[in-house]
């Protein structure tokens, strides 16, 4: 029996695909009740992803489309490179960092050039670019499958790669964060990688610009409580400081 989150996952994917689902074969497919996929479908309801019917729900809002690294480069530069600046303030000598690829942590990278005694694996094509010429920081990279849509390796040698270490921090980039439904990411295998992660890493920080929150993609990485501290930028709403707030997280606004 799947738990709550993939069974939510596997029921929002079904609807990006089909437009619609019924109660009685979500129960059939899944292997719970009819009460309990009825919660789930309420669930996706109030976060504006789908509405409820007679029997089951159709699709509303469709999670936002991936872009490639290059145009997500281009958005809110500014802000990113203050959360990166932010988020390099919490790396300090000796300290074995995990950093996710992504267009928001490439900037904590470039914050951490000065930086000593740092080691840092990462699989991001991108991430470890920029370090090269770090002479304070070692930087390790996880191979694996490189998709070259985000610049990220991942895959089952990847995720194989980070069972033999145990990490201080994660600095993790996500493509939507949800009160209810967690983290999100576009790609399946990357929201796999990213998962494992969370797994290796004693701290995980989540570093996202405001536009992400509220957002819902495709894949699922985790829930919010699983998460230690959130970088943002002062474009956060009343709402989400509240329910971060509520969940215990570290909130660190850049500015």
């Amino acid at each position: 029996m799947r738990n709550t989150s993939q069974r939510r996952e596997q029921i929002l994917q079904l609807l990006v695909k089909q437009g619609g689902v019924q109660v009685s074969e979500l129960a059939a497919l899944t292997g719970v009740s009819a009460v309990t996929i009825r919660t789930d479908l309420a669930q996706l309801e109030a976060q504006g992803l789908a509405t409820r019917n007679h029997g089951g729900a159709t699709l509303v809002r469709t999670p936002p489309q991936e872009q490639s690294v290059q145009q997500r480069d281009s958005l809110n530069s500014a802000l990113k490179e203050v959360i990166g600046a932010r988020a390099a303030e919490l790396v300090q000598p000796g300290d074995n960092i995990l950093v996710d690829s992504g267009t928001t942590t490439v900037p904590l990278a470039r914050h951490l050039l000065d930086h000593r005694d740092v080691t840092v694996m990462t699989n991001g094509l991108n991430i470890a670019w920029e370090l090269a010429n770090a002479q304070g920081v070692q930087v390790m990279l996880t191979g694996g499958l490189l998709r070259k849509q985000s610049l990220s390796f991942q895959g089952v040698q990847a995720e194989s790669c980070l069972n033999a270490y145990s990490f201080d921090t994660l600095f993790l980039g996500v493509d939507g964060l949800d009160l209810q439904f967690g983290l999100t990411t576009h790609h399946e295998a990357e929201a796999s990688l990213n998962r494992k992660m969370v797994e290796r890493a004693r701290r995980v920080v989540v570093l996202c610009d405001a536009s992400k929150f509220g957002r819902v993609s495709l894949h699922r990485i985790g829930l919010l409580e699983q998460v230690d501290t959130v970088i943002t930028d002062a474009g956060i709403s009343p709402e989400y400081r509240d329910g971060l707030a509520r969940l215990g997280i570290e909130l660190i606004v850049a500015e």
